[in-house]
């Protein structure tokens, strides 16, 4: 049975969005000060002076949380959860709304197919729950936020690579994933992409190779020439898109990114869309202001911001996986 509740389209409005703040010298053993002011700096441009949403800067620790407040400006409320890693988009919980009530849902997470286990990821999604006042569905079946995303329509995209790996849910069928999706989430069209970004430790989340702009709409990046290590993983997508068929507009990719030697999964598909904002992760790469401009053109009413993302990368995210809607009703 489809489910009546179902997440809303993110451009929909938001009463808040909660924001995970770096903290953890193991994730970010070098650079975790630059990571600090890049989220710092999301949270203001998702804020937007008063304009956007209620921002909820969440901090691992009283340390972490005094560090928070002295680089956000003011509006951007800081509190504590004891978390092991910033990643709320995964760890978080998913809000969903009948249109009338909404209530929040979790699911089984065990560090993205059991790369990074950290103590503390466990309390997150019924914490947030609870400091909402949302009703609380828990899943026992393991799902990140960050491996769908959807229209609003119950219509949603996700990555073979990432739902159907044997290091999440092992034994499952490719039914059996939609089925839970439209019992759980109320979606009950779901479009089938194959790998996900090179070197990506989330197995291939969606969120950072496509994207719902509008409903039946979907973004993905065209290659930054033939260096792009993505490429192929960009065609594929659009040819299963099309093939599907929804509408793909594409996007610039910055390309070939490395960090300390290695390709990293930069992407400018992990935009937040905000109530006033939105906000794009720029990586020092010649594509930066061009894919702010193109995201910008998607959605006319909202201010786009390039923020600078080449700290928090560090860590295997940007502000997409580090934030997480509560929609309003």
């Amino acid at each position: 049975m489809t489910s009546t509740f179902l997440p809303p389209a993110e451009w929909a409005p938001h009463d808040a969005v909660w924001i995970g703040f770096p903290g953890n010298p193991e994730e970010w053993p070098a650079g975790q000060a630059e990571a600090q002011r890049n989220v710092a700096a999301f949270a203001d441009a998702v804020h937007a002076g008063g304009k956007g949403e209620r921002v909820e800067l969440i901090a691992r620790s009283d340390a972490d949380a005094e560090t928070a407040q002295k680089l956000v400006g003011p509006g951007v409320n800081v509190s504590v959860i004891p978390f092991g890693d910033i990643w709320l988009r995964d760890t978080g919980p998913i809000v969903v709304s009948d249109g009338t009530s909404l209530r929040a849902r979790s699911f089984g997470f065990n560090g993205w197919g059991g790369k990074y286990v950290m103590a503390g990821d466990e309390i997150v999604p019924e914490t947030l729950s609870e400091r909402a006042d949302l009703p609380f569905d828990a899943n026992d079946w393991i799902l990140e936020g960050g491996a769908i995303d959807g229209d609003g329509t119950g219509l949603a995209v996700t990555t073979a690579q990432c739902l159907l790996h044997p290091n999440r849910n092992a034994g499952v069928l490719q039914e059996d994933i939609e089925r839970w999706l439209a019992s759980d989430l109320g979606i009950d069209r779901l479009l089938w992409l194959g790998q996900g970004l090179m070197n990506d430790h989330t197995d291939g989340h969606v969120d950072n190779l496509a994207r719902f702009v509008a409903p039946g709409v979907l973004a993905i990046p065209e290659p930054a020439g033939s260096s792009d290590p993505n490429r192929d993983v960009y065609a594929d997508a659009a040819r299963r898109a099309r093939a599907f068929g929804v509408e793909v507009t594409t996007l610039p990719s910055p390309g070939r990114f490395e960090q300390d030697g290695e390709i990293v999964p930069a992407s400018y598909m992990n935009f937040y869309i905000g109530n006033a904002a939105v906000v794009v992760p720029t990586y020092g790469r010649p594509n930066d202001d061009a894919a702010v401009r193109a995201i910008g053109a998607l959605f006319p009413d909202r201010e786009a911001v390039g923020v600078d993302a080449q700290g928090v990368i560090r860590g295997g995210g940007s502000f997409h996986c580090c934030s997480q809607q509560l929609p309003a009703l």
